[in-house]
């Protein structure tokens, strides 16, 4: 018996971060077919790494079965982590190569864990340069930021 064609979700991600650290935010926007899902948030104190890294963290926990997955982002940290670096760190006890610590280990070893039921493809693409689906995460972490930044002052 043949199996099931796992459904295709195309996963747009970006984070946002004013200041390194500072307040950050990050988006998702999952399209499967015609339907479309946008999720964002924002964090007080954080960094463009960890907001990267929570767009598509937030992105893969939200699909409710395994799918075949294309996440599309303009932080080549997090499709180094996942398509060189992971299994190494795993492999070593999260350490990197010359022995220090995995930086953000609490995401890396989430993503592991929310990547591993899908059949993911990362992709890399080009920050503020015209791709439509990147520049509009884009704009939905940095609104997401402006969220967190009026809460504060208001």
């Amino acid at each position: 018996m043949a199996e099931p064609a796992l459904p295709h979700v195309l996963i747009a991600t970006d984070g946002a971060c004013r200041g390194n650290p500072g307040p950050g935010g990050w988006a998702a926007i999952l399209r499967c077919g015609n339907a479309e899902k946008i999720l964002s948030g924002h964090a007080a104190a954080t960094t463009n790494n960890r907001m990267e890294l929570t767009a598509a963290l937030e992105a893969l926990r939200a699909l409710s079965r395994p799918a075949q997955v294309t996440i599309e982002t303009d932080s080549r940290y997090l499709v180094d982590g996942m398509t060189k670096w992971l299994s190494g760190w795993i492999r070593r006890g999260w350490r990197t190569a010359d022995g220090k610590p995995v930086a953000n280990v609490d995401l890396w070893q989430a993503l592991a864990e929310a990547a591993a039921p899908h059949r993911p493809r990362w992709l890399w693409v080009r920050g503020h340069a015209g791709h439509p689906a990147n520049e509009r995460a884009d704009a939905l972490a940095n609104a997401a930021m402006d969220r967190l930044l009026a809460g504060q002052e208001g």
